[in-house]
Formats: C-alpha cells, sequence, structure tokens
C-alpha cells in the first residue's frame, strides 16, 4: 500500500505520516527531510542560493538516505546523520528556496520513488499528484494559517524568532509552494481533504484510518 500525505508547512503531515506508517506497518519517507538534506549541502559546498545549476547537479549526486524505524528515523547525508541540524533555520530557509528548483524536485522524485515502491507512507507537496498519482489512497492534509504557524512555533522552539516571525514565514513558503511552475502545491483530484484546525491529532489520525479502513473494504489494511 502506498499512502500519499500532502498539504502546507505545519498541517501536521509528520507526525499523522509517522502515526500512520506505525499503524499500519509501512516505511515512513519524510520527503521534506529530503529537500532539507540537500539545502544543507548547499550550504556545507557555500554554494550561490541563484546557482540553480550546480545545485541542481548537486541534488543528483548526493547519497541521502533514511534509516531506522518510523520511531527513530534517521536522515543520512553522504553517510553522516543530519537529523538534527537540518531542522536549524538556516537550512529551513535554503530548503524552501531551493525546492523550487526543477532539477533538485526531479532527482528527489527518482529517489522517493525508489525507496517507496515496496509499499510506504509519504508525506510532501507533490506526492500525491507527481511522486505516487497512482497512490492507493491521497490525503490533503490543511488547517488555517494561524494555527499552522502556532504549531510550528510550539514545535521547533525557534529561540531566534518571534511567533509573528514565524507566522510570516510560513505564509511566505506557502505562496512559494502554491506558485512555482514546477510541482506545485495542490490537492490532487482524489485526494481527501481534512482540515485539521480545531483538531486534535487523533482526532485526525481517527478520521484518515476510517478512511484507509473504508478503502480495504472494512478489512485491516495491509
Amino acid at each position: 500500500m502506498i499512502i500519499a500525505i500532502d498539504g502546507p508547512s505545519g498541517a501536521g503531515k509528520s507526525t499523522l505520516g509517522r502515526m500512520l506508517a506505525r499503524e499500519l506497518g509501512l516505511l515512513y519517507i519524510d520527503t521534506g527531510s529530503m529537500y532539507r538534506a540537500v539545502a544543507l549541502a548547499v550550504i556545507q559546498a557555500s554554494i550561490n542560493q541563484n546557482d540553480d545549476t550546480t545545485i541542481g547537479a548537486l541534488a543528483s549526486r548526493v547519497d541521502i538516505n533514511l534509516e531506522g524505524d518510523v520511531d527513530s528515523l534517521r536522515v543520512m547525508l553522504d553517510g553522516q546523520d543530519v537529523t538534527e541540524r537540518i531542522r536549524a533555520e538556516d537550512v529551513t530557509h535554503m530548503s524552501s528556496l531551493i525546492s523550487t528548483i526543477p532539477a533538485v524536485r526531479r532527482a528527489m522524485v527518482q529517489r522517493q520513488r525508489e525507496l517507496g515502491e515496496r509499499g510506504a507512507v509519504l508525506n510532501g507537496r507533490d506526492i500525491g499528484t507527481v511522486v505516487f498519482p497512482g497512490a492507493d489512497l491521497k490525503f490533503f492534509l490543511t488547517a488555517s494559517a494561524n494555527e499552522r504557524a502556532q504549531r510550528r512555533f510550539d514545535e521547533e522552539h525557534p529561540q531566534e524568532l518571534t511567533f509573528k516571525q514565524v507566522h510570516a514565514d510560513m505564509t511566505e513558503r506557502d505562496r512559494r509552494d502554491t506558485t512555482r511552475a514546477d510541482s506545485p502545491l495542490l490537492k490532487a483530484d482524489d485526494a481527501i481533504l481534512i482540515d485539521s484546525s480545531g483538531l486534535s491529532i487523533d482526532e485526525v489520525f481517527g478520521k484518515m484510518m476510517e478512511a484507509i479502513r473504508k478503502k480495504s473494504g472494512g478489512r485491516p489494511p495491509s
């Protein structure tokens, strides 16, 4: 089974993706972490953020892998564990910029398909539309901008940023994601839309599991 979870930043994709993978015994693939790994590689190589050609070439040759189970997933970049480093603010900013580059997206899509071909829960922004358009089940998660920004602020505790700055950064990220020419963020026609505003994680998880059981004809998914 391949389950695609798309949506804007702060919609709960990562948390719910891990919960579904754990429940269903599937590989969990956080595609956002893969773009963050490329962003870190760009920073480490001191490449200009506007040099699309060099960044695209770098994305095609770096070795990015996801290791461990859903509760201890580690992001590896050229054999080094960068799980914590890629959550830094400089990587977050760079990731938002380089993820709009077509060559970067092509490289990541190819790798994501290789990782997920045996069954997986994948979250991102173009999983149901580009990476796995034939996914068994597609979800599009969203929430109000204020709620998503508050979640991000609470989760990451960015000491150097105020809530207002986190909200502004998220709004700009939403704009870039939805307007980029290559693989923009949008809901697949056959995706199930879930607005999690005012809902707990468990409530959203319940809605998703109900849809999965319905898709499986009431049988335990396998």
